[in-house]
């Protein structure tokens, strides 16, 4: 009994430092757009990929875009459509790591919105939505969590058209 409230109280250390991390203005002034423009695909993709990069399913917020192992996926209110970076870094990522592919065509299925690619500082890409990229959280467990829903009023989960979904707030 006392590993598991030690283990409790260490999750929810790490939970409210990485959110102290995402709460700060963590938009960077000086980065080059050049590095991370903004690649476009189609909302669909004939790929013969088994799981799809970007998909959707049904929680408790309704049907909302889920990435390939299901997991629900984010936008960040702090991020710009169509800039071509992410506003999430440092700590703000071990929180909400971005969704991220390795293909140039991303594949999806039931997503409606527009699909692309930015370039994330560390040269991978990170997948976009109607241009604003999109995360997952790791206080998410399992497929259908959606326990980031409305985090500090800037985390959103997404529907399959590309808008953010602002019911059902988590209330943190």
């Amino acid at each position: 009994m006392h590993s598991r409230i030690t283990m409790a109280a260490a999750a929810a250390a790490l939970a409210i430092v990485a959110l102290a991390g995402c709460s700060s203005n963590a938009a960077s002034t000086g980065s080059s757009a050049s590095s991370g423009a903004s690649s476009s695909s189609s909302s669909h993709s004939d790929t013969a990929s088994s799981t799809p990069d970007l998909g959707t399913a049904k929680t408790s917020l309704g049907t909302v875009v889920v990435d390939g192992k299901g997991m629900t996926v984010y936008v960040f209110d702090k991020d710009t459509a169509n800039s071509g970076t992410s506003a999430c870094t440092g700590a703000c990522l071990s929180a909400w790591p971005p969704v991220t592919t390795t293909s140039s065509t991303p594949a999806v299925a039931g997503v409606t919105g527009k699909v692309g690619t930015i370039t994330t500082p560390d040269g991978k890409k990170q997948l976009t939505l109607n241009g604003l990229p999109l995360y997952t959280y790791s206080g998410d467990a399992a497929k259908g969590d959606v326990t980031g829903q409305g985090l500090q009023g800037i985390w959103w989960v997404v529907s399959p058209s590309g808008d953010k979904v602002t019911g059902g707030s988590s209330g943190y």
